[in-house]
């Protein structure tokens, strides 16, 4: 049985119609016993502090936020962030408490978690990272805390994966971290794990990178997802990648943290992550269907 009178939560972002958030909260609701309304909000690209402050004032008491909007909203919660925003420098789960606005990131956990999941040896792996935003910073601490060997950070615009470095916060332990534009990620030696942090994937695109990335046995992992492989794991099959994984997963992972902040019991990912995988497959289906 679930309890009355569900609190409000929501997805923050821009674009947002392709979320599978609401879905994902639904189902944890129901497997956990906890009374849900979440939702998907589009904020205006230039309107999305107002977008939170309209929402927490309406009785809003969670929110997750998405591209582009989650180094603002790590500005928002300056007064309450954990140390996992302040490491990471970007926020991705938003609550109040006490009548302050308070935030966290979860997505480099749910990285790692779906990371392991897949089978891939963390430990003393090589990385390459692609990309510098929001989605990299929050996956940077955990990568490195969970014995990383070395993660070399990439961006189509390299003064930003600079700047990420520079202004992480975070401890690296004993992985070698370096940053640099598209074209070094080349290395001899391959990747064993390469993950696209980027948003190029809404658009069907895969970002600039050059050949021969790849070891053998190596995983890449693009943290977009769809019922068709996207982009960049076509891009990294044809380049040789033994295996490739889109982020359904990290999804799933980093909104099950967000529920254990909000409602303090975090749910099993392992049945609503085959749920929406099943989603995923009946719409493309349909869509095939109507053609």
């Amino acid at each position: 049985m679930t309890t009355a009178s569900p609190a409000r939560h929501a997805v923050i972002g821009n674009p947002i119609g392709h979320s599978r958030s609401p879905r994902i909260h639904t189902l944890f609701g129901q497997q956990t016993g906890v009374a849900v309304r979440y939702e998907a909000l589009l904020a205006p690209l230039d309107g999305f502090e107002e977008t939170v402050r309209r929402f927490f004032a309406e009785g809003g008491q969670g929110a997750n936020v998405t591209v582009p909007f989650k180094l603002q909203a790590y500005a928002l919660a300056q007064a309450g962030l954990s140390a996992r925003a302040r490491e990471a420098g970007a926020v991705n789960t938003l609550w109040m408490q006490d009548g302050r606005l308070h935030g966290c990131n979860t997505d480099g956990v749910g990285l790692v978690q779906d990371l392991r999941r897949l089978g891939a040896a963390l430990q003393g792996a090589h990385v390459l990272l692609v990309g510098a935003g929001g989605a990299a910073r929050g996956a940077l601490g955990p990568l490195a805390q969970a014995g990383c060997a070395a993660i070399h950070v990439v961006n189509r615009t390299e003064p930003r994966a600079h700047a990420l470095l520079a202004e992480w916060r975070g401890d690296a332990g004993r992985a070698r971290l370096s940053a640099g534009a598209l074209a070094s990620a080349a290395r001899p030696q391959g990747w064993d794990v390469v993950v696209n942090a980027t948003a190029s994937g809404l658009a069907d695109r895969a970002p600039e990178l050059p050949a021969g990335l790849y070891r053998p046995g190596a995983l890449a992992y693009d943290m977009m997802y769809g019922a068709q492989p996207t982009a960049f794991m076509r891009q990294a099959q044809a380049e040789g990648a033994a295996r490739t994984a889109d982020g359904l997963g990290m999804l799933v992972a980093q909104a099950a943290e967000s529920f254990r902040i909000w409602h303090g019991v975090l749910p099993d990912t392992a049945a609503v992550l085959q749920a929406v995988r099943d989603d995923l497959a009946q719409e493309a289906g349909a869509a095939g269907a109507a053609r």
